[in-house]
């Protein structure tokens, strides 16, 4: 292992947050602002190719462990060691490498919440796998792109404007991915709309919508470890849309934002705050830790957002009502639209049928418009797992792009515009759903950035 002075490379990392922090924009009435660009960008980002991807883990909890199981089925990658406070989860991981996959066994760490620093001290390692808490995104990113090494992150990338443009300011000064790893961009279903967009199936795209929607109340019952032991208080601080990118991502990618487009302002109104309340009445004492909190963000949060080009995205997040879980994946163009949960689609021309009835059968889109990294490892990811095969597809093409010097599909300016959407979200709702500037993390570079193209490995 490579000695670093940890008094020096703690001061470098606040250094560089602090200074970030001073150019990034703080309110709404700034969100225009654009500070001044400190290193290169870092579209179509290149790394020197990896024979071997050496690869260390922070978090390894309910998230992290199936992405250590699934990386262990990856072939090029080496896993060197893995980070978490929680001894449990850490000595599960730890475990399963080594009596399930008979692989040789990761360096550990976890005597305390910064030990994952000392997991960054090393030299031996390329990439981070981040799957933590939401509030830890972004300091870990940082500190993982100061340490020399890549960054894959959990969605939200951050929590707040600021933090956003200081993991931007930090990839383009070191030159280093930060990837925030939306996997549903990797769902079978989303990959074959981004096909057939690019195909020009729908026309000119004009509208999407996107949503979260997910009854999660019982993470409630989750005190001391897991999600809902962290995420539960969330509910009781913003007001707003929590987890904006699982729909956003895709559409976002249809609409080539970043590349070509971008999102130029939002508005957002929240519904009353309710479901977690009665919740917490109905399934725990009256006394309760859950029954002394406030519970302010609203079941339903609606977000509006504008692009330059004029095109509108609806957002909603939902994680409280009793319904049937939904991520919406709706793309309109001028030819027709597409719309998910249930899938079906109607065109004006090209369809089986008149655009004024619904086509529910996939089986002949698959077949014509399947995308190419589905039909190349579809059956793998299925056979692999998380949400239906797109957790592995996301992390197997993460790894062919590192070991064969070709770009990340989604860069760090997805990440940031993608997850400021709940900030912003919140600053709207709490102003009468006035406008919002959507900051352009891109700094311009979006007018002559090339769109994400249809990969044929």
């Amino acid at each position: 292992m490579k000695k670093i002075n940890r008094r020096d490379f703690l001061k470098a990392a606040s250094a560089a947050a602090a200074a970030s922090v001073v150019a990034g924009c703080a309110s709404s009435g700034e969100n225009a602002l654009v500070p001044s660009r400190k290193g290169q960008s870092v579209i179509g980002l290149v790394a020197p190719k990896m024979d071997v991807v050496r690869v260390g883990f922070i978090g390894v909890g309910q998230r992290g462990f199936g992405h250590v199981k699934r990386m262990s089925h990856i072939e090029g990658t080496e896993i060197v060691a893995i980070c978490d406070t929680h001894e449990e989860v850490l000595a599960r991981s730890a475990n399963y490498l080594t009596t399930e996959r008979g692989m040789p066994k990761s360096a550990l760490y976890g005597n305390s919440e910064y030990a994952y620093r000392e997991l960054l001290n090393r030299d031996d390692i390329d990439i981070v796998i981040i799957s933590t808490p939401w509030k830890w995104h972004a300091p870990m990113a940082i500190d993982t792109m100061n340490s020399g090494k890549h960054a894959f992150v959990e969605v939200p990338l951050a929590l707040t404007v600021d933090e956003m443009w200081q993991i931007v300011d930090t990839a383009e000064r070191t030159q280093k991915n930060c990837m925030m790893m939306e996997n549903v961009n990797y769902g079978r279903d989303e990959l074959m709309v981004l096909n057939m967009v690019r195909q020009g199936v729908f026309g000119e795209l004009l509208h999407g919508e996107a949503a979260y929607i997910h009854e999660l109340r019982w993470q409630m019952k989750e005190i001391e470890h897991k999600t809902g032991s962290w995420r539960t208080h969330w509910h009781t601080k913003r007001d707003g849309n929590l987890y904006p990118t699982h729909g956003l991502g895709p559409v976002s990618q249809y609409m080539n934002i970043n590349r070509g487009d971008r999102f130029d302002y939002l508005t957002s109104m929240s519904s009353p705050a309710l479901g977690r309340a009665a919740y917490a009445q109905r399934e725990f004492a009256a006394d309760h830790q859950r029954n002394q909190l406030n519970y302010i963000s609203g079941d339903m949060n609606t977000t509006l957002i504008k692009t330059v080009k004029g095109r509108s995205i609806m957002v909603q997040h939902d994680t409280t009502t009793p319904r049937p879980y939904s991520r919406h994946n709706l793309i309109q163009g001028t030819n027709g639209v597409f719309a998910g949960f249930p899938n079906r689609i109607a065109l004006e021309q090209g369809g089986s049928k008149s655009f004024h009835e619904w086509d529910y059968d996939m089986q002949n889109w698959y077949q014509k418009y399947d995308h190419p990294l589905w039909l190349k490892m579809g059956e793998e990811a299925q056979r692999n797992g998380g949400h239906g095969g797109m957790d592995f597809l996301m992390f197997w093409r993460m790894i062919y792009c590192l070991r064969n010097g070709e770009p990340l599909d989604q860069d760090v300016y997805d990440g940031a515009a993608w997850s400021v959407i709940s900030p912003l979200s919140a600053q709207s709702v709490a102003n009468r759903s006035e406008s919002i500037t959507v900051p352009d993390f891109t700094r311009g570079a979006w007018k002559t950035a090339t769109p994400l193209g249809i990969v044929s490995v």
